[in-house]
């Protein structure tokens, strides 16, 4: 019977539509669970997606490789779901306007903690300069974040598990340290959530309400161009 079921998972395999389907099954049942729960932050579904996507992979040997054929369509539509948080940005553009000072404010000392906070972290553990040029720029979407490691002599492989797992752990556990700070400005929760937490933060931020998932892809766009230009200076002045 193993064996059967072996040759069945072979078969499956071969075709790229098998990790969409698994990967979108991951997600519902993980989305289901978490509603369940009561939307309890440890529950995240990105973060259970990826760890039954992980432990599938894992318990039936499929390389990542394999896996990215098919997943691949869900990696291409990141770009328009990107594009498309400027429409609540475009709704609330008023707000936006009119908070522009606090904003920038915000923006550079988000910016300038993530990185500090982050390469501190990495001198305290003694990490070596390649894992502390990846751990550097987590907090920018991993796009920006991989181009940035690489030009500093980094990995960006290893730059992108961090600027994941800094995504899933800010959206996770975010709003519960804001609602412990009594923040509740939507405004406010938004733009930390995308600052500190980039895109998987935002979808978090989203959940919330339209304010905040407008201002939080506004923090994640404006935050990985400071990071582009704050951490190759800092790093140059310091290092």
């Amino acid at each position: 019977m193993p064996d059967r079921l072996t040759d069945v998972w072979v078969y499956l395999a071969a075709s790229p539509l098998l990790s969409l389907t698994m990967t979108l099954i991951a997600y519902q049942a993980a989305s289901f669970v978490y509603r369940k729960a009561g939307s309890t932050a440890l529950l995240n579904p990105v973060l259970v997606t990826v760890i039954l996507v992980v432990a599938v992979l894992t318990l039936t040997g499929t390389s990542y490789q394999t896996y990215f054929e098919g997943a691949q369509f869900i990696h291409f539509l990141l770009g328009p779901a990107t594009v498309a948080l400027a429409i609540p940005l475009y709704r609330q553009f008023d707000k936006v306007r009119q908070s522009a000072a606090a904003i920038a404010a915000s923006l550079l000392t988000g910016s300038l903690t993530a990185i500090m906070s982050a390469v501190g972290l990495g001198l305290l553990l003694r990490a070596d300069p390649i894992s502390l040029i990846a751990l550097a720029p987590k907090s920018a979407t991993a796009p920006v974040a991989m181009g940035i490691a690489e030009k500093l002599g980094g990995l960006p492989s290893l730059t992108a598990v961090l600027v994941i797992a800094t995504g899933i752990l800010g959206a996770a556990l975010g709003p519960v340290l804001l609602d412990r700070l009594g923040i509740r400005d939507p405004a406010a929760r938004g733009f930390a959530l995308g600052t500190a937490s980039h895109g998987i933060g935002t979808a978090r931020a989203l959940q919330e309400s339209e304010v905040a998932g407008a201002f939080s892809g506004l923090a994640m766009g404006l935050n990985a161009l400071a990071t582009a230009i704050i951490l190759p200076l800092i790093w140059a002045l310091v290092f």
